[in-house]
């Protein structure tokens, strides 16, 4: 087989909103498979169009495009390659995506092309619900579920090893029926997997940018799993589609070894947990905190993409995570409407949310609450009960909030329930202008902002005047502090950003 090129597309924003979209993600999935790869002695190529010219920018239509353009990256793509993965990281990023299985099947006509799923994040999606969008584009594959264990029989699958009626798990073909190929493509073990391959990334290039998901408040950073999946069925969410609410975890030894191997090998002292719910399992954390501090490893660590924060035990759990350097974490809340929590299938205790959320105040962990407006069946009372809500962890003393304004992620048990027929998937972002009650969603969501503020400044003036401490210095202990700055970067990119047909 000649060489296998992971492809990683851009990272796409909304014009009209540059605080809610464009949000930067070190892609840890394909890292995971490129390490792979490398093991296997799979000879393979790394192109990551965002990363390797992220501040370059282009603009079509209502979208910013950040990287390198179509025929920048496809030129890139060296001679021996047949078979390219582009990783489907977010879901708003699919145009990107497009325009380079356009690119390739018009220069590269000979060269194969699988999309890989991203299993791992709520801003992701179910490829299966979508794969014939992209079989119409000309693509030979789509990657479901988890790539690592079927990596190597893939490639020896496009190199013509294997007959054409050979399953290989996780492959969907485009005459495949329409029966999942899920179920066998999940990685009981994961400790057995090695550590991402983050040194054949432009690692200096997200750095240097000084924003990403979580709070960058160092020069350096990576993001980690320390397990995957989620048992939770909640109906916005395309985690129970991907993951079938299957939660695996790693061990503490494998995750500090990882912890450690990447700080002495980068000087990185700061770990973004990307989990979709890392605290599940009460002793995992107590014994990964313990660990930590025992080896006195030296590092602060933040939950950044959400957890379940009612499986944060007890007060000696917080109490750990910060002893062991947690700095941040973010819990959702979603709602303030039992009803709208009913609807979604979301089991949230505010009051034992209360109660953790006061200890990692205690400790000096930032919290976050995160919230959806505009769920399916929500009325004004509901909003109004969000709002209550709001302001009363506002003076509480919650750090920050996020506001986000419900888009259907294609599987999600919510997608059926919108008109998307004149919607591509880019336009399935956190600020759903298509909606028809996305102004009357978004006026709520700009009032909340401001009484969260407002209320901050009467309740916790000291939290602000850190705040302000952490925009101007660019140590952001929040996203609070850190999204006004990649905001503006943006609008700066977006007045130098070349138009194109696209």
């Amino acid at each position: 087989m000649g060489r296998v090129c992971f492809l990683n597309p851009n990272t796409i924003f909304l014009k009209s909103d540059p605080f809610t979209t464009g949000i930067v993600y070190m892609p840890i999935g394909l890292a995971y498979a490129v390490a792979v790869a490398k093991s296997k002695n799979i000879k393979f190529q790394v192109l990551d169009s965002f990363g390797l010219s992220p501040k370059q920018s282009r603009f079509s239509q209502d979208f910013v495009y950040l990287g390198l353009n179509p025929e920048e990256t496809i030129s890139r793509i060296k001679s021996d390659v047949e078979l390219v993965i582009i990783y489907a990281n977010q879901l708003t990023n699919t145009k990107s995506i497009v325009e380079i299985i356009k690119e390739i099947k018009s220069k590269l006509a000979e060269v194969k092309i699988c999309v890989m799923e991203n299993t791992q994040a709520v801003t992701s999606y179910n490829l299966e619900v979508v794969a014939r969008e992209f079989f119409n584009l000309g693509v030979d594959g789509i990657i479901v579920g988890e790539i690592e264990e079927s990596l190597e029989e893939l490639v020896k699958f496009f190199d013509k090893k294997f007959e054409d009626n050979t399953k290989i798990q996780g492959l969907i073909l485009k005459n495949d029926s329409e029966e999942t190929k899920r179920s066998s493509s999940f990685i009981s073990n994961l400790d057995k997997l090695p550590f991402p391959a983050w040194e054949e990334f432009p690692l200096e290039n997200y750095w240097n940018l000084g924003y990403g998901h979580g709070p960058v408040h160092s020069n350096r950073y990576l993001p980690i799993l320390t397990s995957r999946g989620c048992p939770y069925p909640c109906g916005f969410c395309v985690v129970p589609s991907t993951n079938l609410r299957k939660w695996r975890a790693r061990s503490p030894e494998n995750i500090v070894e990882e912890i450690e191997y990447f700080k002495k090998k980068f000087q990185v002292s700061e770990f973004h947990v990307e989990d979709l719910d890392p605290t599940i399992n009460d002793t995992r954390t107590k014994n990964f905190c313990k660990l930590l501090i025992e080896r006195n490893v030296g590092i602060n660590w933040k939950i950044v993409a959400g957890t379940k924060v009612e499986t944060i035990k007890n007060k000696e759990t917080v109490e750990l995570m910060a002893k062991s350097g947690c700095v941040y974490i973010s819990i959702s809340p979603e709602s303030g409407s039992a009803e709208v929590l009913k609807k979604m299938n979301k089991p949230f205790d505010l009051t034992r949310a209360l109660e953790v959320s006061k200890e990692c105040i205690k400790n000096k962990i930032k919290i976050q609450a995160c919230f959806v407006l505009g769920y399916p069946g929500e009325t004004k009372s509901d909003l109004r009960k969000t709002g209550r809500l709001v302001r009363k962890l506002s003076i509480f003393g919650i750090d920050e909030i996020a506001l986000f304004v419900i888009s259907p992620v294609p599987g999600s048990s919510i997608y059926q329930d919108f008109d998307l027929e004149n919607v591509n998937l880019s336009q399935l972002n956190f600020s759903p202008t298509w909606r028809e009650d996305f102004k009357k969603l978004n006026s709520i969501r700009l009032t909340l902002y401001i009484q969260f503020i407002l209320l901050k400044t009467i309740f916790h003036p000291i939290k602000i005047i850190h705040n302000i401490y952490g925009f101007f210095t660019k140590k952001f202990q929040t996203k609070m502090e850190m999204t006004p700055f990649r905001a503006l970067e943006y609008r700066k990119l977006l007045k130098q950003c070349n138009p194109t047909s696209s």
